[in-house]
């Protein structure tokens, strides 16, 4: 295939002329006809034509599109492409399902259908910010695109080395941006648009962290009966944390054991390592209620505690008007700990997030409050003790409880949306290219099957098609989420956040004296501020192209927890009645159009 790809691609050798004259002493040397060379012969696009409707009909099935439209929209790339023939484009993203399609799949197909090689390498996710950071600070293009997490949106549009993507598409990259890309069908859009309107990056993917139970148990008459004798009200999906705890309790202490195996009422992980970090700053905070109201992300405070006065962060501290150390947080943080030690399996305060992940397809974990739908995948797989014989799960996702401090109009949890982004170092004509790629990664012809690959969907109009309404029981409760009215209230870290490497490092190392023993809850989240607002004065003091951080100057604490709005007091009663809700009730409320 490659050595007939090259010969389709060979420019047609210019063909001289001269013409046939009698010779003449008389003529003038004027008159005399020299070589000419000819047009360049029509290019010869047959096999990027052939190779188009090759992966349209045996890869690019099913889609939301035509097969004519399919192959329209892959025309335009051919088109557009043409400048590009016979050149490398070189991206980067981190190692999950999705992305391995991309590099493996897509890739190949983008060659074979332009001409235009890509060399898509994986990497773990903090190398890939290690990258980008090198090549801003350097100047010197490392890669063509990233797709890096959209959390780093407050990072790109306060630095200015990233391209606003509404820029790009409506300026100098309008002559290679798709027709039919269609932005307003991206289900993250809002997530990668800064304050000032902008959209910063491309959405590739994404995926929510949910609330994971076993549904074949919390649906057994024995189990429901017993718990609602000891608690009084039924075993369902919890409203609340109250309620993830009363479960977490009865599983691990009351039933203890199903069909002869040990089992366990939460599950989680605790070592000491950067994914402790992700633990808490994928909005485990506003799960309790830290934060203001807002989607999709709190205004003025934000999840992370993180105040902005305008566009400016201002501080992480109750004294600064921030809430990284308020009672939500703590409670955030107390509640972590006290489950992790008490309800998860012995081994679980040793693991990392990649080593936990599998662990609830082992079969004894009876719900977990904190599980991305990455892991879908992985849980559907034939034979796992979590999947029945007919290859739908005996589990079940449902949105993640709330704590005590939540209130309505609060985000609910965290979405990861890995989305592609253009630095201004990179060169124009290669942003041109990677721009191309990036697009066929996303596109209608592409992105049905690449949804179904990872699970990670991306485009409303596939969440939404008829082949996803066929296989949606297999998928236990993704399809209906992303369905539902409900979703907008998991989104990615936000705008309040102006250097998330910085200081997203400073969470698992502050975390982990907690989990230890080496501080208190309090003691940890007061240094953790602290840490903050010494790194936002830092930026205040360096600058930054927009929106820099302006610390407000510090006061009592307690001016701050009386004021309305976040930082909130202290509540009484942390713990209040437990509340659950059937899941078939869920169901119907986010078949109806409601949230609950």
């Amino acid at each position: 295939m490659k050595n007939v790809l090259r010969s389709a691609l060979a420019v047609a050798v210019a063909v001289s002329f001269s013409g046939c004259k009698k010779e003449s002493k008389e003529e003038p040397p004027k008159q005399q006809e020299s070589a000419q060379k000819a047009p360049d012969a029509p290019e010869d696009t047959t096999a990027l034509e052939k190779a188009a409707e090759k992966w349209v009909d045996q890869e690019f099935q099913p889609s939301t599109l035509t097969r004519e439209q399919q192959l329209a929209e892959l025309k335009w790339f051919r088109d557009a492409a043409k400048p590009y023939r016979g050149q490398t484009i070189n991206v980067v993203s981190e190692t999950i399902d999705t992305h391995v399609y991309e590099s493996k799949t897509l890739a190949k197909a983008f060659e074979e259908i332009t001409g235009v090689k890509v060399k898509h390498d994986l990497i773990q996710e903090g190398d890939v910010i290690e990258k980008l950071q090198t090549q801003t600070q350097s100047g010197k293009s490392i890669y063509d695109m990233y797709v890096n997490d959209s959390d780093l949106i407050g990072t790109h549009m306060r630095y200015g080395f990233v391209v606003p993507l509404s820029d790009f598409m409506a300026g100098e990259g309008k002559d290679v941006t798709l027709p039919t890309l269609d932005v307003d069908d991206f289900m993250a859009k809002s997530f990668v648009t800064g304050p000032d309107g902008k959209m910063y990056q491309l959405p590739a993917q994404q995926f929510a962290n949910l609330y994971w139970f076993r549904q074949d148990w919390f649906s057994r008459p024995d189990l429901k009966e017993k718990f609602k004798k000891k608690y009084g009200y039924e075993l369902g999906v919890p409203v609340n944390w109250s309620a993830y705890e009363d479960i977490a309790e009865f599983f691990t202490n009351d039933v203890k054991e199903i069909d002869g195996v040990r089992v366990y009422g939460h599950m989680d992980y605790g070592k000491k390592d950067p994914s402790l970090g992700w633990r808490f700053t994928d909005a485990w905070l506003s799960m309790a209620g830290v934060g203001d109201k807002g989607i999709p992300n709190g205004k003025p405070v934000d999840e992370w505690g993180i105040r902005v006065e305008g566009c400016n962060p201002a501080g992480a501290s109750v004294s600064r008007g921030g809430e990284t150390n308020g009672p939500g947080a703590v409670y955030a943080l107390t509640k972590y700990i006290d489950w992790l030690k008490k309800y998860a399996p012995p081994e679980a305060s040793g693991m990392t997030f990649s080593e936990a992940g599998p662990v609830p397809g082992q079969g004894n974990v009876a719900q977990q409050i904190f599980w991305y739908t990455a892991f879908v995948a992985p849980l559907t797989k034939p034979g796992l003790a979590v999947v029945n014989a007919d290859g739908t799960p005996k589990w079940r996702m449902a949105p993640s409880p709330h704590g005590p401090y939540w209130e309505e109009g609060m985000k609910l949890g965290y979405q990861d949306t890995g989305s592609w982004t253009m630095l201004t170092s990179t060169p124009l004509e290669r942003r041109k290219m990677a721009w191309l790629y990036a697009q066929f990664t996303v596109a209608k012809t592409t992105s049905m099957k690449k949804f179904l690959v990872g699970l990670t969907p991306i485009r409303d109009s596939d969440i939404r098609s008829e082949h996803v309404t066929k296989v949606a029981d297999k998928l236990g409760g993704l399809v209906e989420f992303y369905r539902s009215p409900a979703r907008v209230a998991w989104t990615p870290t936000g705008t309040n956040v102006p250097d998330y490497p910085k200081l997203a490092q400073l969470w698992w190392q502050n975390v982990s004296l907690a989990v230890t023993g080496e501080q208190t809850p309090q003691g940890a989240m007061d240094k953790l501020a602290k840490e903050m607002d010494d790194v936002l004065a830092r930026l205040e003091r360096a600058g930054m192209k927009n929106c820099p951080p302006k610390l407000n100057p510090e006061k009592d604490p307690q001016e701050w927890l009386k004021a309305e709005g976040s930082p909130k007091p202290k509540l009484a009663n942390e713990k209040p009645k437990g509340e659950t809700v059937p899941y078939e009730q869920l169901l119907q409320a986010w078949k109806e159009g409601r949230v609950k």
